[in-house]
């Protein structure tokens, strides 16, 4: 396959790395990585980036996350979501008050990380120390809420559409959100509606993973079987990666927001073989970056240099 990005609609239960390591086999790509990750009991987009696309992942715009979440009322737990112990209870919450609690969250503030994250802190990450019962002190962090709105809520639960950046943990948010309502909370669940330009419309669900990748729709027999069972035979690699082809997102779409500069065939062969890439667009900044195209595949990724670019990287036998 060229180097692209899969969309993949992750199902409750599965780690991203399990995920990977499905279309890793199925595919038989050697690299497979994902852009960000969902924590275990999250669903919704995961976007894998295919072959030669992972090294493009610094280069993507996905500081707008899109979820729907919904917060228990009544009890913090030691984790944020619905996997760790009963920390702290509340009363019954007040929602007199919910359209401007809600609204007071909206805007640039300072976040700490959750103990239970893979924040690194000398070189390990904060999960661990958690789990061995250590407290860390970490710097809070410059997040932004772009937009928090109620869904829908019931006596002791409420569900909301937020907009955020990247980098925000709605765990932390969730609990925040109920301090404010008066009582304790928790994420009891997440679904990851948006990641830039990656959406869930048209992302690829387990089920249809599951009749390209076997011909069946029960995808855990077909990728991840239980213990000693049989697993469903696979179809030839060959005509996974040809089905998985149109469902996939080009690295000309995922990087959209970068400016594009097209070149012939010639010009095409001269940069993959090292040599200058396409002078940069006439109203592109000092250090902006952009992008050399042949027809719809990308020739290389360059950062203007004055008058000339510098590549960063150049898609060799694209």
């Amino acid at each position: 396959m060229r180097p692209c990005f899969l969309v993949v609609d992750k199902a409750p239960g599965l780690t991203s790395h399990d995920v990977v390591a499905m279309v890793r086999a199925v595919t038989g790509l050697k690299k497979v990585g994902h852009t960000g990750t969902l924590d275990p009991f999250a669903s919704g987009v995961l976007v894998l980036a295919l072959g030669g696309a992972t090294r493009f992942i610094q280069y993507l715009d996905e500081r707008l996350k899109v979820y729907d979440a919904t917060i228990a009322l009544g009890a913090a737990t030691t984790t944020g979501d619905p996997e760790g112990e009963v920390s702290r209870e509340g009363p019954p919450a007040d929602f007199g008050r919910l359209d401007e609690v809600l609204a007071g969250f909206v805007g640039p503030q300072m976040q700490v990380p959750p103990a239970y994250s893979a924040v690194k802190v000398k070189g390990k990450p904060l999960y661990r120390y958690a789990r061995q019962g250590k407290e860390v002190k970490v710097d809070a962090r410059p997040v932004e809420i772009f937009g928090l709105e109620a869904i829908e809520h019931g006596e002791d639960w409420l569900r909301v559409h937020l907009r955020c950046s990247r980098g925000t943990y709605a765990r932390v948010l969730a609990d925040d959100i109920a301090t404010a309502l008066g009582t304790a909370g928790h994420l009891r669940a997440l679904r990851r509606l948006q990641s830039g330009p990656f959406t869930l419309p048209g992302a690829l669900s387990l089920k249809e993973l599951g009749v390209i990748a076997a011909g069946t729709e029960d995808w855990r027999r077909a990728l991840r079987p239980a213990r000693g069972a049989d697993r469903v035979p696979w179809r030839p690699r060959s005509d996974v990666a040809a089905d998985l082809a149109p469902r996939s997102v080009s690295l000309v779409e995922a990087l959209s927001h970068l400016p594009t500069v097209s070149v012939g065939r010639g010009l095409r062969d001269a940069i993959v073989r090292g040599g200058a890439p396409a002078r940069p667009p006439a109203d592109l900044e000092e250090g902006g970056r952009y992008l050399v195209v042949h027809g719809e595949e990308v020739v290389a990724l360059v950062e203007r240099r004055g008058a000339a670019g510098r590549a960063l990287l150049t898609v060799r036998g694209g």
